[in-house]
């Protein structure tokens, strides 16, 4: 997950903090292809001191999950230890779908990093690759999920369905409705 530079002076560290939080911000109200002058503006800034940040959005992106996924590792590591391996997966499946619908385009943004991996955005999946597949690893040794199902098809999946839900905003259940019609796929 992507952390500020040591040795930062004191007004760069400022300035980077407030381009977070404002981007932040401004993706929540206006989604994740929000425009990147309009955090600079916002942040007090000139899109040169975004850019020599933030050489792009993803790397923007990353830095404004980075504490949304630290919260996902924790909950992974917690349901690591559930009795029940498939409904771990599941509750963790339902968090990163909850996660990604509170920043409209943050779907379409992973879906697309996922084929870079040198994208900050890409980088910032791998540590939720490593906790989701160990979740997955739990259930498939349990015997309640098909071998074969990797965790990079399901979270794609699971990124489609907070798009799909995303894009569907007056069907409240729909996501809930396609995690469990996905997760009767996945089921031995």
């Amino acid at each position: 997950m992507p952390n500020p530079p040591a040795g930062l002076r004191a007004d760069a560290r400022r300035n980077r903090d407030r381009l977070v939080t404002e981007a932040r911000s401004t993706f929540a109200e206006k989604g994740a292809d929000a425009s990147l002058e309009d955090v600079a503006k916002r942040a007090g800034v000139g899109i040169g001191t975004l850019y020599r940040h933030f050489p792009n959005r993803h790397a923007l992106l990353g830095a404004v999950f980075a504490d949304a996924v630290s919260d996902l590792l924790t909950r992974s590591h917690e349901l690591l230890h559930d009795p029940h391996p498939c409904t771990a997966l599941v509750t963790w499946l339902r968090a990163v779908i909850t996660h990604a619908s509170e920043y409209r385009g943050l779907s379409r943004a992973l879906m697309s990093a996922s084929h870079d991996d040198a994208s900050a955005l890409a980088r910032c999946s791998g540590p939720m690759r490593e906790a989701g597949n160990a979740l997955l690893l739990r259930a498939q040794e349990a015997g309640t999920v098909r071998p074969g199902v990797s965790i990079g098809d399901l979270l794609q999946l699971t990124n489609a369905i907070a798009l799909a839900a995303e894009e569907t905003p007056d069907d409240p259940e729909l996501a809930d409705r396609m995690l469990a019609l996905t997760l009767r796929g996945l089921k031995a």
